[in-house]
């Protein structure tokens, strides 16, 4: 598949989100994802005002579904959600009432190997589960936490190739990529690549950077959507 940018709305209220999902539409952005903490704030109502707002336009819900899946998905897919995202670390049952609700409302699951001990596994699993896709991802908390104690952070391009020769479905990275290391996502073998902190979001006040975002938008997604995808890389 060609490369697809997808930028994470991690903002905390509907106006500014479909402020900054206008501008990264502009800019070239395929899809948008309501972010956790838009989802958190705003719920429902976030993901139904940017389906108002972008009818055709792909939407990620990131729910990071522990339990009661099937529930979940459906009410985001009703909301206009096209993809929801599940965490490795639930229950199996959990992923597949994810993935049994994805195929009931016609919507897509992303599966995210979070804080598995063995991250290659963890995507492997999922896949197995039946998710449509796999989010490797280092979390927002672990990386400070780790960085803070004077240790190097970690990053998800450490074991992203591992993880994409693992799986058939598509992949993509998240957690604390530069912009350079975002850029470089469709050379491992993931196609899907993701902006979000520190990109384009504040990390510590979760709201759109300071800057110019729409031209750094439009220059990522040219520089992105330029590459050739290896069916192994």
């Amino acid at each position: 598949m060609k490369p697809i940018v997808q930028i994470s709305l991690d903002l905390t209220n509907i106006d500014e989100a479909l402020e900054t999902a206008a501008l990264a539409m502009r800019a070239g952005v395929d899809w948008l994802e309501a972010g956790t903490p838009l989802i958190l704030a705003e719920g429902l109502h976030g993901v139904r005002a940017l389906r108002k707002a972008f009818p055709t336009t792909p939407i990620v819900a990131d729910l990071k579904t522990m339990d009661g899946g099937y529930l979940e998905a459906e009410m985001m897919a009703k909301a206009g959600a096209t993809h929801v995202v599940v965490m490795a670390r639930a229950h199996a049952e959990t992923v597949k009432c994810v993935v049994k609700a994805g195929k009931d409302f016609g919507c897509k699951v992303m599966g995210d190997n979070m804080i598995c001990e063995d991250m290659v596994a963890g995507a492997k699993w999922l896949e197995d589960l039946g998710c449509d896709y796999i989010i490797h991802h280092i979390g927002y908390d672990e990386r400070r936490g780790i960085a803070a104690a004077g240790h190097r952070m970690p990053n998800p391009l450490d074991k992203l190739r591992e993880v994409v020769q693992a799986v058939k479905v598509p992949v993509q990275a998240v957690g604390g990529l530069s912009l350079e290391q975002a850029i470089q996502c469709p050379k491992y073998g993931a196609p899907l690549v993701v902006l979000g902190a520190p990109l384009t979001i504040d990390a510590d006040a979760f709201k759109t950077a300071d800057g110019n975002l729409e031209a750094s938008l439009r220059m990522i997604c040219e520089a992105v959507h330029a590459q050739d995808v290896p069916a192994f890389a």
